[in-house]
């Protein structure tokens, strides 16, 4: 697929106060972009679209240049002590995305130009947990590679975080535009992991992102650049066949990275989930979805800010986890992994 280019860019008046800001704005009247002014995002009004489903869809080929208010960064357990907040939003249509509802208002696409603030206040949190190593997580909100290749932000923090000694980064991604990432000077603080699924999921519930042939091929290219690799099988999903599917998944994936050095390849397991708010968004959103949403299958699961979450029955998550634990050690016998939840 190609690479995302916004339909409509917003652009912050703070954000040409930073030399980003400047050289982003520069780039998009060079590509002949549709570009506005806004006093803040939350001012932005008047997205095209002659209902509100059309105005989704536009929103997430919207771009919004802004600056990073909040210098508080999130937790990220289990991946990483902290989310290093580089960007907002994505330009996927994942119909099982927890953004759905966390984004549920603002689906466009935000981009922070003051990355040295971020910087700083990232720096504070390495110096304050010293000597212990703080991971970033890059991509808790957004799918960062997608747009860097624009933006490249994600470039800047990986060098950043390169030359920290305490600092590691990382974050995951359904898009194979990497190429420019490829001679980051990450010196192997940068763990890159790419998002993979059996052919069903990536068919029917991830449009708008690279085939899985394509992510293949740009996991292999950040292999061969010396980055630490690594896999999120997720959401796994119990549908037909799926033992197979995911047998074959793995099957792939191995072919593919054949002959590569993998000394420290990781593998992040997570079953599909949903709440309530989401199910309702999907379902506006995705109204011809196949995604299985029915609660009354499901185990309730009590989340962060008493938000719960609808996960698989207790027998069904221990045969999915045996299972695909089993396909990592038979495919990949030297490969941790980290977490299955």
């Amino acid at each position: 697929m190609k690479p995302f280019v916004p339909q409509l860019v917003y652009i912050e008046p703070g954000a040409l106060e930073y030399e980003l800001g400047k050289e982003l704005k520069q780039k998009f009247e060079n590509m002949g972009l549709e570009i506005r002014e806004t006093t803040s995002h939350n001012q932005i009004r008047g997205i095209p679209g002659d209902n509100e489903l059309q105005q989704y869809r536009n929103a997430k080929s919207t771009l919004v240049v802004g600056v990073r208010r909040t210098l508080k960064f999130d937790t990220s357990k289990p991946s990483a002590e902290y989310a290093i907040p580089l960007a907002t939003g994505c330009m996927g249509h994942c119909h099982y995305c927890y953004l759905q509802t966390t984004l549920g208002s603002k689906p466009y696409i935000r981009t922070y130009v003051n990355l040295e603030d971020i910087f700083n206040q990232a720096q504070k949190y390495m110096d304050e947990r010293a000597p212990e190593i703080t991971r970033f997580e890059a991509a808790c909100t957004s799918d960062i590679v997608g747009l860097d290749h624009l933006t490249h932000s994600l470039k800047k923090t990986i060098e950043f975080i390169g030359q920290t000694e305490y600092g590691q980064l990382r974050f995951v991604t359904k898009y194979h535009h990497v190429d420019h990432l490829l001679d980051a000077k990450h010196n192997g603080k940068t763990r890159f992991r790419f998002s993979v699924n059996s052919r069903y999921v990536i068919k029917n519930f991830e449009p708008g992102t690279s085939t899985f042939d394509e992510r293949l091929e740009a996991a292999k290219k950040v292999a061969n650049a010396g980055y630490p690799l690594g896999f999120i099988v997720a959401p796994i999903y119990l549908h037909d066949d799926w033992k197979e599917g995911y047998r074959e998944l793995f099957e792939r994936l191995s072919e593919s990275l054949q002959g590569i050095e993998l000394p420290d390849l990781t593998f992040e397991l997570i079953q599909h989930r949903f709440t309530k708010p989401a199910k309702k968004v999907i379902e506006k959103r995705y109204p011809k979805t196949k995604l299985e949403m029915d609660e009354e299958k499901r185990k309730y699961k009590w989340g962060r800010y008493g938000i719960g979450k609808y996960v698989y029955q207790t027998d069904e998550a221990a045969d999915m986890e045996q299972t695909i634990r089993g396909y990592v050690k038979e495919y990949f016998p030297n490969a941790e992994v980290s977490y299955f939840t």
